[in-house]
């Protein structure tokens, strides 16, 4: 029997359509627009969630004929060709903005290196806050058409996913990703062999592979370690985020720094711009050196100073432990062979990591060798800036403190990422034509006014009530993981507050529970109920942290917070989307001044989320009395349990006095005017000010431009 030459000429049209899905699927791009999330959903709704929202991952369950069915069926077909052509379009153009801004960058590119970078929750390789900025940060250099190569490692672990046992204790499993379901390809040589690079160290080289991953415009170059020629114990190198001993973690920072700059030599990529996410990274600098000095055959000094001149160095954390020290014999078996070819003594590159140079028992630090082989260096907040200063002002005796060349670009989130879908359609209606593309401008979001205020608590209720469907699922998860029959009945139409991000002791998860009675009484009262979400994981080697999880955990237990304190498991960029959505107030209470900037707030404050949070970080500059809500009066005590019990009390009072009130104060149609009111004001002085792109832009004119021109900027322009 012959072939019906109908079904042949369907097939090819849906292979055509099947082609252009994979297509999509390997560009992160769609991560970000919500109508191609939405047509892979379509697909298979349940699979998809079940697959963790992976494109990849579910059209490899398709077969042709099964394809072409269901896109029959959904009427798909138009959907799938509308995005491929939008995202062709997106490849090929040049947005006016950098048309008129990047100037010599679009001949420099900048080197983005980071240890993490968070794009999206099917792409592993992040564990929290620094992964989920560099993820927005080259999003939105994406969006702006920044020229920018992203550079970090592939784990093929990932963070660890996190479930909490039958007494309420953190543990951690590890398990691997399949590397057929991620948009990455194998980076090839000239040869067209797999790129390959070494790193020599005393006791053997490291060799690690590249992978390339395209989000948006910008192209990342992830390396890894799974290689037959290195040794065991290096073959699992990369397995991890932030696993292992120090000397894993030094091994692992060669490879993305030395290793990172190498790969992109390889490929012909030569960056006016070296820019270093944390310290991490720093080592990039030494093999930039080292690169400069071999191929222009000039001095150590010289290329030092050349090199510092192109390099931009952002820290993230006042928290000593975030910055990576390591021991002399650390250094000596891993940078010797680096010394030696740079041409200096073991002290002079011990130097270049030490504060007190002469001090043969200090340890080797990455925060100082990235400050001191950078002239453009930033905090991440105004005021973290000014505790930068003070924290480092050793590396410049003959400055007072004012002066010490660290200035600060506050953070920022892409807001295509992160604002709901449903919020995106209210402001469609309302704001000008394609405002999306131009949301970091201050005139977009005084448009917010103009919005009924009845449309917009009806958008911010419909959120709720996802996130609320959303937390009954993972509950009823796990607990039947757990082998219990626990169940959560959360109320859409109460106060519910949301506290989700690391829990590193100094964030203070368990402020809330100083005085558990009155707490009990707040929760328990029936005329104006509340509710609080909480998620998130602490390292785990952090004790403390995961006792502080156990703490939140089993409030579930006593009777009067049964439904009113709920712990979501596994905190991941998707849970983290569902509650900055949903719910009422973001609540951040960190020990000031110790929270470096913090971005989750800013997430939520998109949503019409107001913001309850201690005067630290952003909210420092951006709180005005009327956008959100203040805890403390700004200022840190010396007694840390002081300082607590101080925090804590005012917690509770501006629960009491403020915040409940407002949300229960509600008109005859039961909308709540004055919290309405607040919303709009969040969003009116906010959103503009805490977009990525605004902060992408400052990175350009403040930063990138003057290391790629050769200019040396004060880094004190934003105090």
């Amino acid at each position: 029997m012959s072939a019906n030459p109908m079904n042949e000429e369907r097939l090819a049209v849906t292979m055509s359509l099947y082609d252009k899905c994979w297509e999509l699927a390997q560009n992160l791009w769609w991560s970000w627009h919500p109508d191609v999330i939405a047509m892979f959903r379509d697909l298979n709704p349940e699979r998809w969630r079940q697959l963790g929202h992976n494109p990849m991952a579910l059209l490899k369950e398709f077969t042709p004929e099964s394809f072409t069915q269901r896109v029959d069926e959904m009427v798909l077909g138009s959907r799938i060709n509308f995005a491929y052509r939008r995202l062709k379009q997106y490849m090929e153009s040049r947005p006016e903005w950098s048309s008129q801004n990047v100037g010599v960058l679009g001949s420099k590119p900048v080197a983005y290196f980071s240890l993490e970078f968070g794009i999206h929750e099917s792409a592993p390789i992040y564990s929290g806050g620094l992964g989920i900025l560099a993820g927005d940060h080259v999003k939105s250099a994406s969006g702006l058409g920044v020229p920018l190569v992203a550079v970090g490692l592939f784990y093929d672990q990932g963070y660890f996913k996190q479930y909490l046992d039958a007494s309420g204790w953190q543990q951690e499993e590890y398990l691997k990703t399949n590397i057929e379901t991620l948009p990455m390809k194998p980076v090839l040589d000239g040869n067209g062999e797999r790129l390959i690079v070494r790193i020599d160290t005393e006791t053997g080289a490291i060799f690690a592979r590249a992978w390339h991953m395209q989000v948006g415009r910008v192209n990342m170059y992830l390396l890894d370690c799974d290689l037959p020629e290195n040794n065991p114990d290096d073959r699992t190198l990369t397995s991890r985020l932030y696993g292992g001993d120090s000397r894993t973690r030094i091994r692992q920072e060669l490879v993305v720094g030395i290793g990172g700059v190498r790969v992109l030599r390889a490929l012909g990529i030569h960056p006016g711009v070296y820019h270093l996410n944390e310290g991490h990274c720093a080592f990039a600098t030494l093999e930039v050196v080292r690169c400069r000095m071999e191929e222009d055959g000039i001095s150590f000094d010289e290329a030092v100073r050349q090199v510092a001149q192109q390099t931009c160095f952002t820290t993230h954390t006042p928290v000593p432990a975030g910055h990576d020290r390591f021991s002399p014999e650390l250094i000596q078996e891993h940078l010797a062979p680096l010394q030696r070819q740079l041409g200096i003594d073991f002290h002079q590159l011990m130097a270049m990591g030490r504060e007190r140079v002469n001090d043969h028992q200090e340890y080797f630090c990455m925060t100082v060798l990235g400050l001191k082989l950078s002239r453009h260096a930033n905090a991440v907040s105004c005021l973290h800036g000014i505790i930068s200063r003070r924290m480092w002002s050793s590396l410049w005796p003959a400055r007072p403190e004012n002066e010490v060349p660290i200035g600060h670009i506050t953070n920022g989130v892409h807001v295509p990422s992160w604002l709901a879908w449903q919020m995106q359609h209210l402001f469609d209606r309302y704001f000008d034509p394609n405002w999306i593309d131009k949301h970091w401008n201050a005139e977009v979001w005084q448009k917010i006014y103009d919005i009924d205020p009845g449309e917009l608590w009806e958008t911010h209720i419909s959120l709720k009530t996802l996130m609320t469907e959303f937390i009954r699922r993972r509950v009823e998860s796990q607990s039947a993981r757990r082998g219990e029959q626990d169940s959560v009945a959360m109320n859409p139409a109460n106060l519910t507050i949301g506290f989700a991000r690391r829990f590193a002791t100094y964030k203070r998860a368990t402020l809330l529970m100083r005085d558990i009675d009155r707490l009990a009484a707040l929760v328990c009262n029936e005329e104006k109920p509340i509710q609080f979400v909480f998620a998130g994981k602490a390292h785990p080697a952090d004790e403390p942290g995961k006792r502080f999880i156990q703490q939140v955990n089993n409030l579930r237990k006593d009777p009067r917070f049964k439904d009113k304190f709920v712990f979501v498991e596994d905190y991941d960029i998707n849970v983290a989307r569902h509650l900055v959505q949903g719910v009422d107030v973001w609540l951040n209470n960190p020990r000031r001044p110790l929270e470096a900037s913090g971005t989750s707030g800013q997430k939520a404050l998109l949503n019409g989320v107001l913001n309850c949070s201690v005067l630290d970080g952003w909210w420092a500059e951006a709180y005005d009395g009327s956008n959100g809500f203040a805890i403390g009066t700004g200022t840190a005590h010396a007694n840390v349990d002081t300082g607590d019990t101080r925090d804590a009390l005012s917690l509770m009072t501006v629960l009491e006095q403020e915040v409940i009130p407002m949300y229960y104060n509600r008109d005859a149609d039961g909308l709540p005017h004055l919290w309405i009111r607040r919303m709009m004001n969040s969003l009116a002085t906010l959103a503009w000010r805490f977009s990525a792109q605004r902060m992408v832009a400052d990175y350009v004119h403040y930063s990138y431009l003057p290391a790629a021109g050769g200019v040396t900027c004060d880094m004190n322009f934003r105090q």
